[in-house]
Protein backbone atom coordinates (compact mmCIF):
# COMPACT_ATOMS: atom_id res chain seq x y z
CA UNK A 1 0.00 0.00 0.00
CA UNK A 2 1.22 3.20 -0.97
CA UNK A 3 0.72 5.89 2.40
CA UNK A 4 0.72 9.28 2.13
CA UNK A 5 3.38 12.06 3.18
CA UNK A 6 0.74 13.13 6.12
CA UNK A 7 -0.22 9.34 6.72
CA UNK A 8 3.83 8.27 7.03
CA UNK A 9 4.57 11.57 9.33
CA UNK A 10 1.92 10.94 11.50
CA UNK A 11 3.20 7.10 11.61
CA UNK A 12 6.56 8.81 12.41
CA UNK A 13 5.61 11.24 14.91
CA UNK A 14 3.50 8.83 16.93
CA UNK A 15 0.47 9.87 15.93
CA UNK A 16 -2.89 8.69 15.28
CA UNK A 17 -3.33 6.37 12.30
CA UNK A 18 -5.60 3.56 10.44
CA UNK A 19 -3.09 0.70 9.95
CA UNK A 20 0.74 -0.22 10.70
CA UNK A 21 3.37 -0.03 7.86
CA UNK A 22 5.04 -3.72 6.96
CA UNK A 23 8.00 -2.57 4.33
CA UNK A 24 10.77 -4.47 3.19
CA UNK A 25 13.58 -1.76 3.21
CA UNK A 26 16.73 -2.47 1.30
CA UNK A 27 15.49 -5.62 -1.12
CA UNK A 28 17.36 -9.08 -1.87
CA UNK A 29 21.14 -10.12 -1.44
CA UNK A 30 22.77 -10.86 -4.08
CA UNK A 31 21.94 -14.58 -5.26
CA UNK A 32 18.51 -14.71 -3.64
CA UNK A 33 16.81 -14.24 -6.85
CA UNK A 34 18.87 -17.30 -8.36
CA UNK A 35 18.19 -19.36 -4.93
CA UNK A 36 13.98 -18.34 -5.18
CA UNK A 37 13.96 -19.16 -8.87
CA UNK A 38 15.18 -22.93 -8.41
CA UNK A 39 12.47 -22.96 -5.49
CA UNK A 40 9.63 -22.40 -7.72
CA UNK A 41 9.29 -18.89 -6.91
CA UNK A 42 7.24 -16.33 -9.70
CA UNK A 43 9.42 -13.37 -10.74
CA UNK A 44 7.03 -11.07 -9.10
CA UNK A 45 8.36 -12.80 -5.51
CA UNK A 46 11.65 -12.40 -6.88
CA UNK A 47 11.16 -8.65 -7.71
CA UNK A 48 9.18 -8.49 -4.54
CA UNK A 49 6.38 -7.05 -5.62
CA UNK A 50 3.82 -9.79 -5.18
CA UNK A 51 4.20 -8.99 -1.56
CA UNK A 52 2.41 -5.81 -2.01
CA UNK A 53 4.94 -3.95 0.61
CA UNK A 54 4.01 -0.85 2.10
CA UNK A 55 6.09 2.38 1.00
CA UNK A 56 5.76 6.00 0.96
CA UNK A 57 6.58 8.32 -2.52
CA UNK A 58 9.70 10.27 -1.77
CA UNK A 59 11.33 12.93 -3.64
CA UNK A 60 13.86 14.84 -3.43
CA UNK A 61 14.37 18.57 -2.03
CA UNK A 62 16.15 19.90 -5.04
CA UNK A 63 19.01 21.19 -2.70
CA UNK A 64 22.34 19.73 -3.19
CA UNK A 65 24.49 19.22 0.06
CA UNK A 66 27.51 16.85 -0.79
CA UNK A 67 30.36 16.89 -3.09
CA UNK A 68 29.41 19.16 -6.41
CA UNK A 69 31.73 18.12 -8.97
CA UNK A 70 35.17 17.00 -8.41
CA UNK A 71 36.18 13.58 -11.08
CA UNK A 72 34.55 12.14 -13.38
CA UNK A 73 33.94 8.41 -12.64
CA UNK A 74 35.75 5.83 -14.76
CA UNK A 75 36.17 2.26 -15.01
CA UNK A 76 39.81 1.64 -14.37
CA UNK A 77 39.43 -1.96 -14.78
CA UNK A 78 37.01 -4.78 -15.24
CA UNK A 79 36.81 -8.66 -15.21
CA UNK A 80 34.17 -11.24 -14.32
CA UNK A 81 34.61 -11.39 -10.73
CA UNK A 82 35.09 -7.18 -10.33
CA UNK A 83 35.42 -3.98 -11.00
CA UNK A 84 37.34 -0.68 -10.35
CA UNK A 85 36.12 2.61 -11.01
CA UNK A 86 37.31 6.18 -9.94
CA UNK A 87 34.28 7.76 -8.10
CA UNK A 88 33.60 11.89 -8.03
CA UNK A 89 36.27 12.20 -5.21
CA UNK A 90 38.58 10.65 -7.34
CA UNK A 91 38.89 6.95 -5.36
CA UNK A 92 39.60 4.30 -6.50
CA UNK A 93 36.39 1.50 -5.53
CA UNK A 94 36.61 -2.11 -5.72
CA UNK A 95 33.00 -3.92 -6.14
CA UNK A 96 33.41 -7.93 -6.64
CA UNK A 97 30.30 -8.60 -8.43
CA UNK A 98 29.03 -11.83 -7.72
CA UNK A 99 28.80 -11.30 -3.73
CA UNK A 100 28.60 -7.33 -2.99
CA UNK A 101 26.05 -3.97 -3.70
CA UNK A 102 28.86 -2.21 -2.13
CA UNK A 103 32.22 -0.88 -3.48
CA UNK A 104 35.44 -1.29 -1.16
CA UNK A 105 37.70 1.95 -1.69
CA UNK A 106 41.07 1.08 -2.12
CA UNK A 107 42.60 4.67 -1.21
CA UNK A 108 41.18 7.98 0.11
CA UNK A 109 42.27 11.70 -0.89
CA UNK A 110 42.69 13.42 2.29
CA UNK A 111 45.75 12.59 4.68
CA UNK A 112 45.88 15.79 6.41
CA UNK A 113 45.09 19.37 6.59
CA UNK A 114 46.90 20.73 2.95
CA UNK A 115 44.84 17.55 0.92
CA UNK A 116 41.76 18.72 2.52
CA UNK A 117 41.89 22.02 1.36
CA UNK A 118 42.56 20.82 -1.54
CA UNK A 119 39.39 19.45 -2.40
CA UNK A 120 37.24 21.70 -0.27
CA UNK A 121 35.69 23.84 -2.86
CA UNK A 122 34.04 20.38 -3.84
CA UNK A 123 32.25 21.01 -0.41
CA UNK A 124 31.46 24.34 -0.41
CA UNK A 125 28.41 26.05 -1.27
CA UNK A 126 27.68 27.82 -4.70
CA UNK A 127 23.99 28.28 -6.40
CA UNK A 128 24.47 25.58 -8.58
CA UNK A 129 23.83 23.49 -6.01
CA UNK A 130 19.84 24.95 -5.95
CA UNK A 131 18.05 23.12 -8.95
CA UNK A 132 15.09 25.15 -9.21
CA UNK A 133 13.04 22.51 -11.57
CA UNK A 134 13.92 20.05 -8.80
CA UNK A 135 12.13 22.35 -6.30
CA UNK A 136 9.35 22.70 -8.71
CA UNK A 137 8.69 18.50 -9.40
CA UNK A 138 9.22 17.99 -5.56
CA UNK A 139 6.21 20.62 -4.91
CA UNK A 140 3.86 19.25 -7.53
CA UNK A 141 5.01 15.93 -5.48
CA UNK A 142 4.56 16.91 -2.18
CA UNK A 143 0.86 18.16 -3.40
CA UNK A 144 0.24 14.59 -4.53
CA UNK A 145 1.49 13.11 -1.14
CA UNK A 146 5.27 12.13 -1.98
CA UNK A 147 7.41 13.11 1.04
CA UNK A 148 10.05 15.86 0.57
CA UNK A 149 13.30 14.66 1.68
CA UNK A 150 16.98 16.68 1.69
CA UNK A 151 20.43 14.84 2.24
CA UNK A 152 22.82 16.04 4.64
CA UNK A 153 26.69 14.48 4.57
CA UNK A 154 26.85 11.92 7.04
CA UNK A 155 28.85 14.03 10.03
CA UNK A 156 30.71 10.55 10.40
CA UNK A 157 30.25 9.23 7.35
CA UNK A 158 31.63 11.04 4.83
CA UNK A 159 34.78 12.26 6.90
CA UNK A 160 35.24 8.93 7.08
CA UNK A 161 34.79 8.53 3.05
CA UNK A 162 37.34 11.31 3.03
CA UNK A 163 40.20 9.89 5.46
CA UNK A 164 39.33 6.34 5.52
CA UNK A 165 37.96 4.96 9.11
CA UNK A 166 41.46 4.39 10.81
CA UNK A 167 42.67 7.84 10.05
CA UNK A 168 39.30 9.72 10.66
CA UNK A 169 38.84 8.02 14.33
CA UNK A 170 42.10 9.16 15.34
CA UNK A 171 41.85 12.42 13.59
CA UNK A 172 39.52 13.57 16.75
CA UNK A 173 42.64 13.06 18.82
CA UNK A 174 45.44 13.67 16.22
CA UNK A 175 44.05 16.36 14.41
CA UNK A 176 40.57 18.58 15.81
CA UNK A 177 41.27 21.35 13.92
CA UNK A 178 40.99 19.16 10.50
CA UNK A 179 37.86 17.45 11.47
CA UNK A 180 36.03 20.67 12.94
CA UNK A 181 37.15 22.63 9.27
CA UNK A 182 35.40 19.32 7.60
CA UNK A 183 32.27 19.74 9.55
CA UNK A 184 32.44 23.38 9.65
CA UNK A 185 31.94 23.14 6.13
CA UNK A 186 29.23 20.82 5.90
CA UNK A 187 27.27 22.54 8.44
CA UNK A 188 27.47 26.01 6.42
CA UNK A 189 27.19 24.28 2.89
CA UNK A 190 24.02 22.43 4.08
CA UNK A 191 22.18 25.48 5.68
CA UNK A 192 22.76 27.58 2.99
CA UNK A 193 21.61 24.89 0.65
CA UNK A 194 18.29 24.25 2.31
CA UNK A 195 18.00 27.98 3.59
CA UNK A 196 17.31 28.36 -0.27
CA UNK A 197 15.37 25.51 -0.71
CA UNK A 198 12.60 26.33 2.11
CA UNK A 199 12.47 29.79 0.67
CA UNK A 200 10.11 28.20 -1.52
CA UNK A 201 9.49 24.58 -0.53
CA UNK A 202 8.47 23.01 2.76
CA UNK A 203 10.96 20.27 3.54
CA UNK A 204 9.36 17.18 5.31
CA UNK A 205 12.67 15.05 6.27
CA UNK A 206 15.81 15.62 7.09
CA UNK A 207 17.95 12.48 6.41
CA UNK A 208 21.02 11.48 7.08
CA UNK A 209 23.19 7.79 6.22
CA UNK A 210 25.94 7.31 8.66
CA UNK A 211 27.47 3.91 9.15
CA UNK A 212 29.16 5.11 12.60
CA UNK A 213 28.99 1.61 14.20
CA UNK A 214 30.34 -2.20 14.57
CA UNK A 215 28.59 -4.93 16.20
CA UNK A 216 30.45 -3.91 18.97
CA UNK A 217 29.37 -0.29 19.34
CA UNK A 218 30.25 3.37 18.15
CA UNK A 219 33.11 4.16 16.20
CA UNK A 220 33.35 7.56 18.24
CA UNK A 221 32.44 8.14 22.07
CA UNK A 222 29.90 10.69 23.01
CA UNK A 223 32.27 13.17 23.43
CA UNK A 224 33.35 13.18 20.00
CA UNK A 225 30.28 13.06 18.90
CA UNK A 226 29.11 16.02 20.90
CA UNK A 227 32.02 18.20 20.13
CA UNK A 228 32.60 17.66 16.57
CA UNK A 229 29.06 16.05 14.84
CA UNK A 230 26.48 16.97 17.24
CA UNK A 231 26.52 20.74 16.08
CA UNK A 232 26.40 20.11 12.61
CA UNK A 233 23.21 18.48 12.95
CA UNK A 234 21.78 20.78 15.67
CA UNK A 235 22.29 23.57 13.13
CA UNK A 236 20.44 21.71 9.68
CA UNK A 237 18.06 20.55 11.96
CA UNK A 238 17.77 24.10 13.47
CA UNK A 239 16.84 25.71 10.01
CA UNK A 240 14.64 22.68 9.04
CA UNK A 241 12.61 22.06 12.06
CA UNK A 242 11.83 26.03 12.21
CA UNK A 243 10.48 26.06 8.27
CA UNK A 244 8.36 23.01 9.02
CA UNK A 245 10.09 19.94 8.49
CA UNK A 246 8.62 16.94 11.14
CA UNK A 247 11.15 14.20 10.63
CA UNK A 248 15.32 13.79 11.10
CA UNK A 249 15.87 10.10 10.00
CA UNK A 250 19.44 8.83 10.43
CA UNK A 251 20.55 5.59 8.77
CA UNK A 252 23.46 4.22 10.39
CA UNK A 253 24.53 0.31 10.86
CA UNK A 254 25.64 -1.45 13.62
CA UNK A 255 24.96 -1.17 17.64
CA UNK A 256 24.61 3.09 18.56
CA UNK A 257 22.49 2.77 21.64
CA UNK A 258 25.29 4.22 23.57
CA UNK A 259 24.96 7.60 21.44
CA UNK A 260 21.30 7.73 21.32
CA UNK A 261 20.68 10.33 23.97
CA UNK A 262 23.32 12.83 22.11
CA UNK A 263 21.25 12.02 18.87
CA UNK A 264 18.16 12.96 20.65
CA UNK A 265 19.89 16.49 22.02
CA UNK A 266 20.93 16.97 18.39
CA UNK A 267 17.46 16.56 17.06
CA UNK A 268 17.35 13.31 15.61
CA UNK A 269 13.49 11.72 15.64
CA UNK A 270 14.06 7.84 13.58
CA UNK A 271 16.51 5.45 13.41
CA UNK A 272 16.66 2.58 11.11
CA UNK A 273 17.63 0.00 10.21
CA UNK A 274 18.46 -1.26 14.18
CA UNK A 275 20.30 -4.22 13.61
CA UNK A 276 19.42 -6.80 16.17
CA UNK A 277 22.51 -9.04 15.28
CA UNK A 278 24.43 -5.70 16.75
CA UNK A 279 22.44 -5.72 19.62
CA UNK A 280 19.77 -3.15 18.97
CA UNK A 281 16.65 -4.10 20.49
CA UNK A 282 13.48 -1.90 19.08
CA UNK A 283 11.41 -3.27 21.94
CA UNK A 284 13.80 -2.49 24.64
CA UNK A 285 14.71 1.24 23.09
CA UNK A 286 11.15 2.00 22.93
CA UNK A 287 10.47 1.12 26.41
CA UNK A 288 13.61 3.30 27.61
CA UNK A 289 12.67 6.32 25.04
CA UNK A 290 8.89 6.01 24.41
CA UNK A 291 7.45 8.22 21.89
CA UNK A 292 10.65 10.73 21.73
CA UNK A 293 12.10 7.99 18.80
CA UNK A 294 11.02 6.35 15.59
CA UNK A 295 11.88 3.04 14.12
CA UNK A 296 12.47 1.24 10.53
CA UNK A 297 13.33 -2.12 10.82
CA UNK A 298 14.51 -3.57 13.90
CA UNK A 299 13.31 -7.69 12.86
CA UNK A 300 16.36 -9.73 12.61
CA UNK A 301 16.88 -10.88 9.29
CA UNK A 302 18.96 -13.69 10.04
CA UNK A 303 15.56 -15.26 11.77
CA UNK A 304 14.25 -15.80 8.03
CA UNK A 305 17.02 -18.75 7.68
CA UNK A 306 16.08 -20.26 11.12
CA UNK A 307 12.67 -22.25 10.13
CA UNK A 308 9.44 -20.98 11.23
CA UNK A 309 9.27 -21.45 14.46
CA UNK A 310 11.95 -18.90 15.19
CA UNK A 311 10.27 -16.66 12.70
CA UNK A 312 6.69 -16.94 15.08
CA UNK A 313 9.20 -16.02 17.96
CA UNK A 314 10.70 -12.62 16.50
CA UNK A 315 7.85 -11.38 15.06
CA UNK A 316 5.37 -12.07 18.06
CA UNK A 317 8.26 -9.80 20.08
CA UNK A 318 8.65 -7.50 17.54
CA UNK A 319 4.95 -6.34 16.62
CA UNK A 320 3.90 -7.09 20.08
CA UNK A 321 1.48 -4.36 21.17
CA UNK A 322 3.73 -1.50 22.58
CA UNK A 323 4.68 -1.18 18.97
CA UNK A 324 2.37 -0.79 17.36
CA UNK A 325 1.69 2.49 19.15
CA UNK A 326 3.16 4.72 16.70
CA UNK A 327 6.58 5.35 15.67
CA UNK A 328 7.50 1.91 13.96
CA UNK A 329 7.83 0.97 10.42
CA UNK A 330 8.27 -2.82 10.80
CA UNK A 331 10.59 -4.44 8.72
CA UNK A 332 13.78 -6.74 8.18
CA UNK A 333 16.93 -4.96 9.92
CA UNK A 334 18.81 -4.91 6.10
CA UNK A 335 19.10 -7.03 2.78
CA UNK A 336 17.20 -10.45 2.58
CA UNK A 337 20.16 -12.87 3.37
CA UNK A 338 21.36 -15.76 1.03
CA UNK A 339 19.62 -19.06 2.58
CA UNK A 340 16.15 -17.62 2.98
CA UNK A 341 13.73 -20.00 1.41
CA UNK A 342 11.09 -18.40 -0.40
CA UNK A 343 8.70 -20.48 1.38
CA UNK A 344 9.79 -19.10 4.43
CA UNK A 345 9.58 -15.73 3.26
CA UNK A 346 6.17 -16.27 2.30
CA UNK A 347 5.44 -17.12 5.37
CA UNK A 348 7.04 -14.29 7.16
CA UNK A 349 4.83 -11.89 5.24
CA UNK A 350 1.73 -13.51 5.45
CA UNK A 351 2.06 -13.58 9.44
CA UNK A 352 3.64 -10.13 10.12
CA UNK A 353 0.67 -8.99 7.76
CA UNK A 354 -2.07 -11.02 10.12
CA UNK A 355 -0.22 -9.87 13.53
CA UNK A 356 -0.72 -6.17 12.28
CA UNK A 357 -4.29 -6.42 11.15
CA UNK A 358 -3.35 -6.31 7.55
CA UNK A 359 -5.61 -8.42 4.71
CA UNK A 360 -4.04 -10.87 3.53
CA UNK A 361 -2.52 -11.00 0.00
CA UNK A 362 -5.23 -11.44 -2.77
CA UNK A 363 -2.42 -10.38 -5.74
CA UNK A 364 -4.72 -7.22 -6.45
CA UNK A 365 -1.98 -4.70 -5.48
CA UNK A 366 1.63 -4.90 -6.31
CA UNK A 367 4.41 -2.95 -5.39
CA UNK A 368 7.72 -2.19 -3.30
CA UNK A 369 9.76 0.37 -3.14
CA UNK A 370 13.43 0.50 -1.64
CA UNK A 371 12.59 2.62 2.15
CA UNK A 372 15.93 3.01 2.71
CA UNK A 373 16.37 7.17 2.44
Amino acid sequence: MKFSREEYIELMTCGQVERQMFVELFGRLVGVGEEWAAQGATQDEIDLVAFDWDYVPVVDCGGNAHVRGGWRETVVEETDEYVIKTDSLGRRLKLFKRVSTIPLPLDHPVDGMDSWLAIKPLFEFSEDRIDRDAIDRARKAQAEGALVVALMPGGFDLPRTLLGVEKACLAYYDAPELMHDILDTFTRTACRTFERVTDDLVIDQLSVHEDLAGKNGPLLGPDQFEEFVGPYYRKVWDLLSARGARLFDMDTDGNVEPLIDQFLDAGLTGLAPNEPAAGMDIVALRKKYGRRLAFKGGIDKFVLTKGKDAISRELEYKMQPLMQEGGCVFGLDHRIPNGTSIDDYRYYVALGREMLGLRPLDGSNRGWRRMAF
